[in-house]
């Protein structure tokens, strides 16, 4: 089937109380294991290629591959552009095939942001496409983007209304204690569910979306610094408050950290166990395992597995009154 945009995933989502998994996707290996395990259990995903991972594999390479990814499996995916923050780009994925693109105003001026939201939003509607913007900073390090403890803010929830009412956005990612990459915490994990509540209770039906979520499974980071790594004092989100924010209005949780934890330990496990094996795919192989059970575990806690009847028969019923928009993998 086609690319879908998120609309369906999270209309779906909201009203059974679960998230839609994003995962970034950086190689053939996280593609096919994202994909593969999505089908076998059943379950809608997001999949993401930031600006960097986008430089990196290059847009038709990314395209090529979906839809390679599409023509085997038929699943309800969506592709989306992962912390866009330069507006021209933003508006060639909304071109070249993107269903989804988030902006990241967050570093702006209040005003700059909602001007800047509102401003792709309208460029990407006509289009079929849908906008993710973000309200606070997630702090913490991740594909490029760096932001200190002290640079960190939580969304204000009187200001996320205001906001989603000027800019028209189709999610909102908040902030409410998470952080990017694998140091998350400086003591015990906690998340601000009070002030989730809050911003749901003002922006009712809003999508709600969780940046910096990672769990840090501590069965990879041992592997990892086992092996040569040198991850001390990596720590994540416990994976019961993702499951509970995902009861509370957060439709969208993203996931990079803990894919590329899991293929790194495998990688450098195989590589230390085999010193004189040179086939790229014998050492790739074992990641791409880790990263299957990372995807599968995941779409559990999320509590999407088995969702995608649920999204398919959303976008039915959608594309019968006229709603809903497909876009195709390749143009």
């Amino acid at each position: 089937m086609p690319l879908i945009t998120t609309r369906e995933m999270f209309k779906v989502a909201y009203e059974q109380g679960f998230a839609i998994g994003a995962f970034n996707m950086s190689s053939l290996e996280a593609v096919q294991a994202i994909t593969d395990v999505a089908v076998e259990e059943k379950a809608p995903i997001i999949l993401q290629a930031c600006p960097v991972c986008r430089r990196y594999l290059s847009m038709p390479y990314v395209l090529k591959l979906i839809e390679a990814a599409l023509e085997r499996h038929d699943v309800p995916v969506a592709l989306n552009l992962d912390h866009g923050i330069d507006v021209d780009n933003i508006k060639d994925c909304v071109d070249t095939g993107y269903t989804s693109v988030m902006f990241d105003g967050s570093a702006r001026p209040l005003e700059e942001n909602i001007r800047i939201t509102r401003e792709l939003v309208e460029y990407a509607h006509p289009k079929g496409v849908v906008v993710e913007a973000e309200l606070g900073k997630v702090g913490g390090e991740e594909s490029g983007l760096n932001v200190s403890v002290k640079e960190a803010s939580y969304t204000d929830p009187e200001q996320a209304k205001m906001f989603v009412d000027r800019t028209g956005c189709d999610s909102l990612a908040i902030a409410i204690g998470t952080a990017h990459g694998a140091y998350k915490f400086k003591g015990e994990p906690k998340l601000d569910f009070d002030r989730l509540a809050e911003v749901k209770k003002r922006v009712p039906g809003v999508p709600l979306v969780l940046h910096g979520a990672s769990s840090v499974p501590q069965e990879y980071v041992a592997l990892c610094n086992k092996y040569g790594g040198s991850l001390p004092g990596a720590v994540g989100v416990p994976e019961e408050m993702i499951t509970k924010a995902a009861k509370m209005g957060i439709c969208k949780v993203n996931i990079n950290t803990d894919l590329t934890l899991a293929f790194l330990a495998e990688i450098r496990k195989y590589l230390c166990e085999h010193p004189r094996d040179l086939e790229m795919r014998d050492w790739a192989a074992p990641g791409r395992e880790a990263m299957r059970e990372i995807v599968r575990r995941k779409l559990h806690v999320l509590g999407s597995a088995g969702k995608a009847p649920a999204v398919m028969a959303e976008l039915a019923k959608a594309k019968g009154t006229g709603k809903a928009k497909a876009k195709v993998a390749a143009r």
